[in-house]
C-alpha cells in the first residue's frame, strides 16, 4: 500500500509522515528530497514553480511510487498528488493564517513563506473519492496519526500495524 501525504508547505505532511512511517515501519520519502537544484533555488528566491518546474519533480516521486508498488512494499510518501492511481491519500489541509504562521517561523527550510499563497491558489486537493482521508491540521500531530490509524484499520485488507522485523 501507498500512502501519499498531500497538502501546502507547512502544514505538517513531513511530521505525519516521519510519525507514520516509524510507527508502521515503512519506507518515507520526503517530498522535498526530489526536487531539482533548479527548483530549490527559484523557491529560495521566492518564485513560484511553474507547472514545467514542477514536472521532473513529479516524474521522480512517480519512479519512486512505482519501484514500491512493484516490489510490493509499502511506503508513505510526503507530496502533493503526483496523479498515481492505486494509492490512497491523506489531505491535510488548514486555514492560511495558521499555516503561514507555521512556515514563517521555520529555520533552515529553502520555501519562503510569501510563496505559501501561491500554493493555497493553486492547490487542487483531492476529490472526494473514497481514498482520501481529509485531516484537519488544527488537531495534534498524535491525533492525525490514530485518525490514520484507526482508519487503516477499518479497510477490508489493513496494513499490518506492526513494525518489520
Amino acid at each position: 500500500m501507498i500512502y501519499i501525504v498531500t497538502g501546502v508547505s507547512g502544514c505538517g505532511k513531513t511530521t505525519l509522515g516521519t510519525l507514520l512511517s516509524e510507527k508502521l515501519g515503512w519506507t518515507l520519502y520526503e517530498g522535498d528530497d526530489f526536487h531539482p537544484q533548479e527548483n530549490i533555488e527559484k523557491m529560495a528566491r521566492g518564485e513560484p514553480l511553474t507547472d514545467q518546474d514542477r514536472l521532473p519533480w513529479l516524474l521522480k516521486l512517480h519512479d519512486a511510487i512505482e519501484n514500491e508498488r512493484r516490489s510490493g512494499s509499502d511506503a508513505v510518501v510526503e507530496a502533493p498528488p503526483p496523479g498515481v492511481p492505486d494509492v490512497f491519500f491523506l489531505s491535510l489541509y488548514g486555514e492560511y493564517d495558521l499555516i503561514y504562521q507555521r512556515v514563517a517561523a521555520r529555520r533552515g527550510h529553502f520555501m519562503a513563506a510569501d510563496l505559501l499563497r501561491s500554493q493555497f491558489d493553486i492547490l487542487e486537493p483531492p476529490g472526494e473519492e473514497e481514498n482520501v482521508l481529509p485531516l484537519d491540521i488544527r488537531r495534534s500531530i498524535h491525533d492525525l496519526a490514530g485518525v490514520v490509524e484507526e482508519h487503516f484499520l477499518s479497510q477490508k485488507s489493513p496494513p499490518s500495524l506492526l513494525p518489520r522485523q
